[in-house]
């Protein structure tokens, strides 16, 4: 049987998807779709070329496939500069019982049976 695959957890204004209790900066959605699979498809090349050096073990490249991992996420506004306009804080990789999601988060976990903890356990 075929693992079902369903959307991520995403906050209510639509900034962040929600894995294992984190927050984590969703991409900028002003991206057009041709920019936006552009910026992809070098994340996925930028990614296999981090596991290429790796398995080399050699530094050089992998210092600079981790940069090109990098320019790639902020690109697509997942790191870097935030990509909205109001002046709210960056909560990227913080846990959202401890930000001004908790009350939203508390909410949806207790009417998601079967969803991971915080902890990746059901």
């Amino acid at each position: 049987m075929a693992a079902q695959v369903t959307e991520p957890l995403t906050t209510p204004d639509g900034r962040y998807i929600v894995v294992r209790g984190r927050l984590w900066r969703k991409s900028n959605p002003s991206l057009t779709p041709q920019a936006r699979q552009m910026l992809v498809d070098d994340l996925m090349a930028a990614r296999r070329a981090v596991q290429m050096a790796l398995r080399s073990g050699e530094q050089t490249p992998l210092r600079q496939a981790r940069a090109r991992v990098n320019a790639a996420k902020v690109g697509l506004g997942e790191r870097g500069p935030v990509w909205w306009t109001d002046d709210v804080p960056d909560l990227n990789r913080r846990m959202a019982r401890n930000t001004c999601y908790a009350s939203w988060y508390a909410k949806v976990m207790q009417h998601t049976p079967g969803e991971a903890n915080e902890e990746g356990e059901l």
